[in-house]
C-alpha cells in the first residue's frame, strides 16, 4: 500500500498547518526593526544626556553655594572679582564672583557664576545673595539666596 508523499512535487502545500514565515513577513519585520531601533537608541541617548545634565547642574549649584559661603565667612566677598576652579567627581567647575551695589539699600549683591560642560555643550548656573558690608565677622547676614539657571 502506498502512502501519500509528504512533500508534493506539484508546488502545493503539505497540509493546512504550514509553519514558518514568508519572505514578505520577514522583510516587513526587518523594516519595522530598522525604524524602531534607531528611534529607541536616540531616546536613550537623550535621556542619558538629560540625566548627566541634571547631575552636573546640581553639583554646580553646590559649588556656587559653597563658594558664596566660604567667601563670605573668610571676608573676601567684598573684593571686586574672584574666580577659580573646583573639581568635584570627574568634572571641573569654573566659577567667577561678581560684586555689585544693591540699588535699594546699602548692601552688596554677590553673584557666583559656575560654568560646566556636558559632552560638547557649555552650561552655567548662577547663585546670588545680598550681603551687608557694614556687618563684621560672625554677624554677617546672608539674605534670601536667589538662584538663577
Amino acid at each position: 500500500m502506498r502512502t501519500k508523499a509528504k512533500f508534493p512535487l506539484d508546488g502545493g502545500t503539505a497540509g493546512a498547518g504550514r509553519r514558518g514565515f514568508t519572505l514578505i513577513e520577514v522583510l516587513a519585520a526587518l523594516l519595522l526593526m530598522a525604524i524602531v531601533v534607531p528611534v529607541a537608541m536616540h531616546a536613550m541617548s537623550v535621556a542619558t544626556r538629560a540625566g548627566i545634565l541634571g547631575q552636573r547642574k546640581a553639583a554646580a549649584m553646590r559649588v556656587a553655594e559653597r563658594v558664596l559661603t566660604e567667601l563670605i565667612v573668610i571676608g573676601q566677598a567684598v573684593q571686586a572679582s574672584n574666580s577659580g576652579t573646583i573639581a568635584e567627581g570627574d568634572a571641573s567647575y569654573a566659577w567667577t564672583l561678581e560684586t555689585e551695589s544693591w540699588a535699594e539699600d546699602a548692601m552688596l549683591q554677590l553673584t557666583v557664576k559656575v560654568d560646566f560642560s556636558v559632552q560638547v555643550n557649555g552650561y552655567s548656573v548662577h547663585a546670588s545673595t545680598l550681603l551687608d558690608p557694614t556687618a563684621t565677622g560672625a554677624g554677617t547676614e546672608i539674605v534670601a539666596p536667589e538662584v538663577n539657571e
